[in-house]
Formats: C-alpha cells, structure tokens, sequence
C-alpha cells in the first residue's frame, strides 16, 4: 500500500524558510561568538556555558546548562571540563542531589564573562541598527513559540506513523 505523501501548508513553507535561515543564522553567530570570545581565550561554546550560569545569577546543574542553551548534557559537560581546568568554573555541592554538582563562576570566569559581554553589547547595538524593536520582539516572539511546540512535540510519545500514542 502507498504511503501518503504530505505537502507542506504555505504556513508549513514559511516555517520551513524560517527554520533554514534559522540554521544559517546559528552558523553566523557561532563564528561571531568565537570571534568576540577568541581575545579573551574562549569559544562560543565556552562564553555559552558562562553566560547560562551568569544569567541564572545562581549555580545550574551540568543537565540545567544544557536545557536553558538547547545543548546536549554531553557537550556541557565537557565544556565544563575545559573552564574548570582553566579555572573559569568550580564545582559546589548540591543540596537537592548530591551526586549532581553544581556549576558556579569563579572570578576568573566572571570576569572574562563580563569583559566579553561589553564586547558584545557594542557588536549587537550596530547589528541591530536600524531594525525596529517591535520587527525584534515578533521574530523573539516566533523563535520562542517555536522552539516550545518543537520541546512539547518532542516530549509526546508517537507511534510509527507519526500519530500521537493513545496508550
């Protein structure tokens, strides 16, 4: 029996134009990341991992790191590895599970975390030259509602037809 072939609704096409520009931008600010990020000895993924836990104003669990940057656990924690031999990050303990440390800047990672952002403020203010703010809070807006359907959809259990499950 054939299968179904679906085609995409001209919202579905936009989605999908959306998405790929999507993926071409998070290629182009990778690169401008290690770019801001290279005089001061990091990379993007480093100046990522600080930011979390700077922006958290708390320390975060290796698994909450990873969640709040849409990363893998995996590649979290090897970074971790790299800024805790470069003494940017320390392990403390976890009151709420003892076997999860938490992830906390030291000084060193803080300033180089600060020293960074100033950059990046300068960067962003003549990237953002002559958008709108309210063409920046729709395209926020749409990334965000986007990237919570894709976390729910992820989470719903599917059969293999792509119906969801009805056990």
């Amino acid at each position: 029996m054939a299968q179904a072939v679906e085609i995409r609704t001209p919202e579905g096409e936009q989605a999908t134009a959306l998405i790929l520009s999507t993926f071409r931008a998070n290629g182009l600010l990778l690169a401008a990341g290690d770019l801001l990020a290279a005089e001061h000895g990091l990379t993007s993924a480093r100046w990522q991992v600080l930011g979390a836990i700077e922006l958290a104003q708390r320390p975060l669990t290796v698994p909450q790191i990873a969640r709040r940057m849409g990363l893998t656990r995996q590649s979290v924690h090897t970074t971790v590895n790299r800024l805790l031999a470069d003494g940017m990050v320390a392990f403390v303990s976890n009151a709420d599970h003892r076997r999860s440390l938490l992830v906390s800047l030291t000084e060193l990672g803080r300033a180089k975390y600060m020293a960074i952002d100033q950059k990046q403020a300068a960067w962003v203010n003549q990237l953002a030259a002559g958008l709108s703010r309210s063409e920046l809070e729709t395209a926020v807006h749409m990334l965000g509602e986007l990237c919570t359907r894709i976390e729910a959809a992820r989470s719903q259990p599917h059969d293999e037809e792509g119906n969801e499950d009805e056990s």
